[in-house]
């Protein structure tokens, strides 16, 4: 027999062999789909917002559900209003509530609090920023409590408020948004049973569900599965899934079930629809075909820039709870960047980086050296630029002494992504991908210096994020360590736009 919570069920919901794989082979779970740092964030948020209705009582989690069950009739008895993790149970079903607000008539309303972001609070058009899971996760809570013999008045989600920018003390009733999802998860409790019949079906059964039933987009969406990589461990090489260049989840998922399985099965198929870029990809792939190289395309890039270079590039740290004044939830505030300076193409380089200090609001100080080091008719170079321009342009916003100098450089900017998203370049090692990690190896497959996991502690950008945010709470000698590390692997991301618009030059 299975025990249901809200996460088992949204992860039946996502795909019920799951279950039976928690049940039989949990051994095979891939933990590096967790992000403990995510993990840890949500923990934050929910903590956080206990406190938004007032005074409250927690259940405190426990390994044994009947001592939840308890301390719930307990609050609930002693007539507590507020009761965060108030927990329930019907038959083999099992939530606990974040937060429950109970009525003086005794009615309940159910909030369920996630550490994403909404809408602005005050705009009040009909579409929501709602996640389907999130509407599931609510509809099991309804189903549950209901089937107890409660009487639920509303269901709301409490999500953080991306419109509130923080200004002195945390105002937690501003950081938060309450929206109202009852109708809709109302409108749900009929699909409730019958999901709960055959995701505990498919759970309890002996055999092990045949995986050509399961595979397809519910592998990574709404979160990528742990089991993934056993269940696709005999997919054939080079299969649908493979595609890239932005061919969307559905349409690898029809043609599998099609079954076209593999790139070769494509081209057999006419190619079945799909546009010049991914069939560029499969037919190089499958046909064993040299680089694809669009000399117009190319130099008409190089000749867009103009020298001195400024190759650039920014860490940042995504706050989602904001810590300084003029921040919202999870703005992306810039820690450090990498620059490289070459005068002449193929010239010597010089290399410049910011790295800010550590528990300190970095921005006015990196927004100051960013001016000092490129200048303002300089032309500056990043690896899909949008980011870097985006960054550039807020600090901008928030420095009005030196906006003129910062959007500048903004208007100035190129993006080196360009001759790749645009298909001007592509070779069989790029998969049909086009990021600075994948173009980087394609063009020096053997080359350690520019071989991103040769380097010590930080390996990617969610890393680099995760480093500095908790970059306060470590002893000196490790502080020292680690910000060695993330100036290396910032310095490495400039040095790899130098090396490849150096082999584009080569390329024309």
């Amino acid at each position: 027999m299975i025990y249901l919570s809200k996460s088992k069920y949204c992860q039946g919901k996502q795909c019920a062999k799951i279950l039976w794989m928690n049940q039989n082979k949990k051994d095979l779970f891939d933990s590096s789909v967790l992000n403990e740092a995510r993990l840890e964030t949500g923990n934050q948020v929910g903590d956080l917002a206990m406190g938004y209705y007032g005074d409250f009582v927690e259940v405190k989690f426990g390994e044994r559900r009947s001592d939840m069950l308890a301390d719930t009739k307990k609050y609930l008895d002693a007539g507590d209003k507020v009761i965060a993790e108030a927990s329930f149970a019907f038959g083999e079903n099992f939530c606990s509530v974040d937060i429950l607000r109970v009525n003086d008539d005794g009615s309940f309303d159910v909030v369920e609090v996630k550490s994403s972001t909404s809408k602005n609070a005050e705009d009040d058009s009909d579409e929501k920023n709602v996640k389907e899971v999130y509407l599931d996760d609510m509809a099991y809570q309804y189903y549950v409590l209901t089937a107890c013999g409660y009487r639920v008045n509303s269901m709301s989600l409490m999500q953080l408020n991306r419109s509130y920018v923080r200004h002195g003390e945390l105002d937690i009733h501003k950081l938060f948004v309450v929206e109202d999802y009852t109708e809709a998860v109302r409108s749900r409790q009929a699909d409730v049973p019958e999901t709960l019949a055959r995701i505990t079906a498919v759970a309890e059964q002996e055999a092990e569900p045949p995986s050509d039933d399961y595979i397809g987009n519910r592998c990574n969406k709404p979160y990528e599965c742990g089991y993934k990589a056993f269940c696709w461990r005999n997919m054939p090489e080079n299969n649908v899934f493979d595609i890239g260049f932005r061919v969307r989840g559905t349409k690898k998922e029809e043609l599998f079930r099609a079954g076209i399985l593999t790139m070769e099965d494509v081209l057999n198929a006419d190619g079945c629809g799909l546009s010049d870029k991914p069939l560029r990809q499969i037919t190089t792939k499958v046909l064993g075909l040299p680089p694809f190289v669009d000399r117009d395309g190319i130099k008409e890039f190089l000749d867009s820039l103009w020298y001195p270079l400024y190759y650039f590039d920014f860490e940042t740290w995504p706050q989602a709870i904001p810590l300084f004044d003029d921040v919202w939830p999870y703005e992306q505030i810039p820690t450090q960047y990498s620059l490289h300076i070459q005068n002449e193409p193929g010239g010597p380089l010089i290399h410049k980086e910011f790295l800010g200090k550590e528990g300190e609001d970095p921005r006015r100080a990196i927004a100051e050296r960013i001016c000092e080091d490129i200048p303002a008719a300089g032309c500056m170079i990043a690896y899909y630029a949008a980011f870097e321009k985006t960054r550039i342009k807020e600090l901008a916003g928030l420095f009005p002494d030196l906006s003129a100098h910062l959007m500048a450089i903004y208007e100035n900017t190129r993006d080196l992504i360009d001759p790749f998203a645009k298909g001007h370049y592509y070779c069989e090692a790029m998969g049909g991908r086009t990021s600075i990690k994948v173009v980087l190896p394609a063009f020096f497959p053997d080359d350690p210096e520019l071989d991103y996991h040769a380097l010590d502690l930080i390996h990617n950008g969610t890393e680099a994020a995760d480093a500095f945010a908790t970059l306060h709470e470590q002893s000196p000698e490790d502080i020292e360590k680690i910000r060695a590390a993330l100036l290396k692997y910032c310095e490495l991301d400039t040095l790899a736009m130098v090396r490849i618009l150096d082999k584009l030059r080569t390329l024309i």
